[in-house]
């Protein structure tokens, strides 16, 4: 077996741990496999050339997981942050690798318009029960995730767009829950499930999109060298 599929292995394995421990509210389970996800979808990352914004941005969410691990409201912040600098990495990304044409235009004029109206209802919603103190934080993160889910869905494809929205949705939650709002059963299960598949989505979609436009490439030098 290779190294990669290795890799790819023990992210699905610790993901197992960590959503298995959630279920059964097993805390050190989580504290456990949750660091663990993002070093090893990132090194899976690296076997498969992965740009270095790709890196950064799975690494800025392994900073943002462990942070998130403490309930603390710095500690909230300071990941929130990380997961932050982790949008910024992916909106430079696509940008750079992402094609223009990868949807028409009727349609990602549609996605501009859904997003954006999620996004002020959402941040109109909570707004009056968010802590004073986080309503601006909160809000301009949303604007960033909103920002990245957009690009994602318009610049690289089906999976990497779902991917953002999927980052859209778990971050929703965890708004959701420091308002104070009602939950479902397990919020915690469904974040993270949410998150895992979503950075799975954006790093797969994103290497699969890059590999594909490399492989006509690769085929032309191998007709030149025939």
């Amino acid at each position: 077996m290779s190294r990669s599929r290795l890799l790819l292995g023990a992210f699905g394995l610790a993901a197992v741990v960590d959503l298995l421990s959630l279920a059964a509210g097993f805390d050190a389970g989580h504290a456990v496999a949750k660091p663990l996800l993002m070093p090893l979808l990132a090194l899976w990352a690296v076997l498969r050339r992965a740009p270095r914004l790709l890196m950064a941005a799975l690494l800025f969410g392994w900073g943002g997981d462990v942070l998130l691990l403490s309930d603390a409201e710095p500690a909230f912040l300071a990941g929130m942050g990380c997961f932050a600098a982790g949008h910024v990495c992916y909106l430079v990304l696509f940008g750079r690798y992402g094609s223009r044409y990868a949807v028409p235009r009727a349609r990602a004029a549609l996605l501009a318009l859904g997003y954006a109206t999620a996004l002020v209802a959402t941040v109109a919603l909570l707004w009056p029960d968010l802590p004073a103190d986080l309503r601006l934080p909160v809000a301009g993160y949303s604007l960033l995730l909103t920002a990245m889910a957009y690009r994602a869905a318009i610049r690289l494809g089906l999976f990497t767009g779902l991917g953002g929205a999927l980052f859209l949705l778990s971050d929703s939650l965890i708004a959701t829950g420091v308002a104070d709002w009602p939950q479902p059963p397990a919020p915690d299960f469904w974040i993270m499930l949410t998150y895992i598949a979503a950075q799975a989505l954006l790093a797969g979609g994103t290497l699969g999109a890059l590999n594909a436009r490399r492989a006509p490439a690769a085929t032309y030098g191998e007709m030149r060298a025939v």
